[in-house]
């Protein structure tokens, strides 16, 4: 075996076990248990979201994307 892999049911080099396995009983991904601070301004513990766009600026992004769609199908019908 001069691949560098180990055999089958063999330990893996430098103390690293297989991708999925866990060594001897351990969970497979067991990250340290930590208590993420609150976003400032949510102390009653419901997430902070962002206020929806104005109708305005909404009409903008649609005119734009509206547009480019435009100009993909115009442009693939004047190149063919």
């Amino acid at each position: 075996m001069s691949t560098g892999e180990p055999a089958a049911g063999g330990p893996a080099p430098h103390g690293s076990a297989p991708h999925g396995s866990a060594p001897h009983g351990s969970a497979p991904h067991d990250p340290a248990p930590h208590d993420p601070a609150p976003a400032p301004g949510a102390e009653d513990g419901r997430p902070r979201y962002e206020p929806p766009p104005s109708a305005g600026k909404l009409l903008i992004w649609v005119l734009l994307f509206v547009s480019a769609a435009l100009a993909v199908v115009l442009g693939g019908v004047y190149f063919t």
